[in-house]
């Protein structure tokens, strides 16, 4: 059967689609792999597939990724339907899948052999199935404009991780590249990569919610890893980042992509063994989204460090922000050591805009034991749904460091804005929250938080607008009551000190500054009244 197109046009192609992409794709692959080898052309027709979508081609399919293999070469998907098992990859071998062609995952459990993976994670308890497998491979790439369907509604919807495979599994795997595929309906996460390096992802459309777990992209205790123009819509998070095993998740760029899930949008954790290194997420647009839009969590030991988030827009999604460090310590696997108190610092997120936020609000959330440290915000604009009540504002919240963190897990908020607990050098600059319906609770609240600056912070009027309380050394400079505020800040804990309150505008509210019990006024230092202008 002769291919559609002949071996100079379609990897000219190829080469096209990754000029287009970022570093580290096909063009980019074969610099870095030896320039002699071959690149032959494979057609899963010319080893016996029907792509009828009727007759199981996972033989014939096999038999094509081997035969690539022996010298590196493209398996070629015409168009056409193939039903398909686990395919195993090779070493320097690029599946390319034509428009029009569809890899369509069989049904039937029996044709997804176990694999478990040399490399012991907590990944372990979920599945070993996937409908594409890689390990200890370099140089592998799924590619194409084709489609790789993985019909997960057809496994039962349990909460049994064994019964449903991946779509796409890789594990240890070197100079890996997904580029501009469609991927829809995975019976578990639609794609797992584990401990790889240099992994390039490139321009999918992943839709998936059909089953549960259905995690849009699982990066896992990867390295030099590079998320960019992808539409995802997921049942579970939309991308993730974790880190099953004593490996930190680093060297990340998520960049340019368009995201929707029935969880959160974009995710550090939950699994933290290993922790998070050196990891941007930018320009991206966060939409319909049921919990957080942007979840950074460390509760599983290892640390989270240098993380920075930029130019991110939300629309419904109920929680934009959520911060927390935990103590949940779950082992990467059966019979590991129990892990220690993890750390987490060095973060920044800036040029960020919400509108249809619930009213739960953000956290910013360590543990008495271990705060966050070194946490900026800057020029964030945030719309919640307000309706918050002066008991919620009131309420003692637990501290809850095993639990599974998620943004509504200290159910409402006292604060309808930002609610910070247990930081270090936290800054909070230019800053706007605002509600749809009158709120009772203030818009910031912080609670043993040390080296506080809190500089041109804007909200809807609420009294008070501010509490303060057990923090140390805090610095409110900048800001601007609204009208008909009663009370700006409230100071609260017999901890609390060295706190500076200079070149604000309060004329609008009636009292700038209220003690709780316990509170020494020599504690709050408040700089004159604005005066008016008189000219000498």
């Amino acid at each position: 059967m002769t291919l559609p197109v002949n071996r100079r046009e379609l990897l000219g192609t190829l080469g096209a689609a990754s000029a287009l992409a970022l570093p580290g794709t096909t063009q980019a692959l074969a610099q870095t792999k030896p320039a002699t080898r071959p690149q032959g052309i494979f057609n899963v027709q010319d080893y016996g597939a029907t792509a009828t979508g009727q007759t199981v081609d996972t033989k014939a399919i096999q038999a094509a990724i081997h035969a690539a293999g022996q010298s590196g070469g493209v398996v070629h998907f015409p168009p056409g339907t193939y039903l398909s098992g686990t395919l195993t990859l090779r070493s320097h071998v690029h599946l390319h899948l034509e428009a029009g062609a569809v890899l369509l995952g069989s049904t039937d459990l029996a044709d997804y052999p176990h694999v478990q993976p040399g490399i012991r994670s907590y990944s372990d308890s979920y599945t070993n199935q996937s409908l594409i497998n890689a390990e200890n491979l370099e140089d592998v790439a799924l590619v194409g404009r084709g489609t790789i369907n993985g019909q997960g509604a057809s496994f039962k919807p349990v909460h049994r991780y064994g019964d449903r495979p991946y779509l796409i599994r890789m594990v240890s795997c070197r100079h890996v590249q997904v580029a501009d595929l469609t991927l829809l309906d995975s019976p578990m996460w639609v794609q797992h990569y584990l401990a790889c390096e240099d992994v390039s992802i490139h321009g999918l459309t992943v839709h998936s919610r059909c089953n549960t777990n259905n995690d849009g992209i699982d990066i896992d205790a990867c390295s030099g890893v590079r998320i960019s123009g992808c539409e995802v819509s997921s049942g579970d998070d939309a991308i993730v980042l974790k880190s099953t095993i004593d490996r930190p998740c680093r060297d990340v760029v998520v960049t340019n992509c368009t995201v929707s899930s029935q969880c959160n949008g974009i995710k550090l954790g939950t699994e933290s063994v290993g922790g998070f290194e050196n990891v941007t997420i930018s320009n991206c647009a966060v939409h319909d989204t049921q919990l957080a839009g942007i979840a950074l969590e460390c509760v599983d030991g290892g640390t989270l460090e240098n993380v920075t988030v930029s130019n991110i827009v939300m629309r419904n999604v109920n929680g934009p922000i959520f911060l927390r460090l935990g103590n949940r310590a779950r082992p990467p696997y059966e019979g590991a050591p129990t892990l220690g108190l993890g750390s987490y610092r060095n973060v920044i997120i800036s040029n960020v805009q919400a509108t249809g936020a619930d009213a739960t609000g953000c956290a910013i959330v360590g543990l008495p034991e271990r705060a966050l440290e070194n946490i900026t915000l800057s020029n964030i604009r945030l719309q919640f749904a307000g309706g918050g009540t002066k008991a919620d504002a009131t309420r003692e919240i637990p501290e809850l460091p095993g639990h599974y963190p998620e943004y509504k897990m200290f159910g409402p908020s006292p604060a309808y804005g930002f609610y910070c607990r247990h930081v270090r050098n936290l800054r909070l600059l230019d800053a706007q929250v605002s509600f749809s319906r009158e709120d009772q609770r203030p818009a910031l609240v912080c609670d043993n938080v040390a080296d506080l600056r809190v500089e041109d912070f804007a909200a809807s009027n609420s009294n008070p607008l501010m509490v303060l309380r057990d923090t140390r050394d805090a610095w409110l400079e900048g800001n601007r009551a609204p009208q008909g505020n009663q009370v700006y800040l409230r100071v609260e804990g017999r901890q609390t000190e060295d706190i500076s309150v200079a070149a604000n505008d309060l004329r609008d509210s009636k009292k700038a500054v209220e003690l709780g019990p316990g509170v020494r006024p020599v504690t709050v230092f408040v700089s004159p009244s604005l005066v008016p202008y008189h000219e000498e």
